[in-house]
C-alpha cells in the first residue's frame, strides 16, 4: 500500500516537474521573441539615424549651390560694370580703336569755302572700329607740317563698320600771303601714334598753316570754314 502511495507521489512529482520546466522554456522563448521584437523595432531607428548626415549633406549642397549662384551673379555684375570713365563719373565699354590700317582711305578736293580737301574713312571688309573723339592727324611734306584745329570743340566718337564713313575737312593755306608750299599729297592717321600712317594724293595744292576738321557723320558738317 505504502508502495502504491510512494509511486502516485513521485509521478506527480515528475508531472509537476514537467509543467514547470514547460513553462521555463516557453518564458524563455518569449523572452528571446520580445528581445528580437526589439531589435526589429530598433533597426529602422538606426538606419534613420544613418541617414542622417546624408540629409546633412543635401543641405549644405543645397547652400553651396545658393552661394555659386550667387558668386557668379556677382561676377557678371562686376563684368558689366568694367570699362573707362567718360569724365562725368560714368564707365563706358572700352571698344577697338580704329588704326589707319583698318580704314579704307579717300580724299577729293572741294570748291566751297574757297576750296578745301574733303576725307573720307570707311571701316575695310569684316572690320568694326572707333574714330576716337579727338581730332584726326593731317601732315604735309616731308618736314611733316601738321594741320591744326578748325573747329572749337572736340568731336564725337565715330563707329566705323560697314558703309558707314567718317569725314574730314583739310584747309590746306588759311593766310593770305603768296607763300607756302607745293604739294600734291597729304598724310593721315588716328592720332599721333599711329604706326601706320596712310599717304594720300591730292594734286598739288598749296600748304600754309593748314586746320583741319574733327570726324563728322555728314560731309557738309566737314567744311573746314576760316
Amino acid at each position: 500500500m505504502f508502495g502504491n502511495r510512494r509511486k502516485a507521489l513521485l509521478v506527480s512529482a515528475a508531472l509537476v516537474g514537467g509543467a514547470m520546466l514547460m513553462t521555463a522554456c516557453q518564458d524563455t522563448d518569449a523572452a528571446k521573441d520580445t528581445d528580437a521584437a526589439k531589435g526589429s523595432t530598433a533597426s529602422p531607428t538606426q538606419i534613420g539615424d544613418a541617414d542622417t548626415p546624408a540629409g546633412s549633406s543635401d543641405t549644405g549642397s543645397g547652400k553651396g549651390t545658393g552661394k555659386g549662384s550667387g558668386g557668379s551673379g556677382k561676377g557678371t555684375e562686376d563684368g558689366a560694370g568694367s570699362g573707362v570713365d567718360n569724365g562725368n563719373g560714368e564707365r563706358v565699354p572700352v571698344e577697338q580703336v580704329c588704326g589707319a590700317n583698318d580704314i579704307s582711305w579717300s580724299a577729293k578736293s572741294e570748291t566751297q569755302a574757297g576750296g578745301y580737301i574733303l576725307v573720307i574713312a570707311k571701316a575695310k571688309p569684316g572690320i568694326t572700329c572707333y574714330l576716337p573723339a579727338e581730332l584726326p592727324t593731317i601732315a604735309f611734306g616731308s618736314d611733316g607740317t601738321q594741320a591744326g584745329p578748325a573747329e572749337q570743340s572736340v568731336g564725337q566718337q565715330i563707329k566705323l563698320s560697314g558703309s558707314t564713313a567718317a569725314y574730314a575737312g583739310v584747309n590746306p593755306k588759311t593766310t593770305n600771303s603768296d607763300g607756302g608750299k607745293e604739294l600734291d599729297s597729304i598724310i593721315v592717321a588716328v592720332g599721333d601714334e599711329d604706326p601706320n600712317p596712310e599717304s594720300l594724293s591730292v594734286g598739288t595744292i598749296t600748304v600754309d598753316k593748314p586746320v583741319v576738321t574733327n570726324w563728322h557723320t555728314a560731309p557738309t558738317d566737314a567744311v573746314p570754314f576760316s
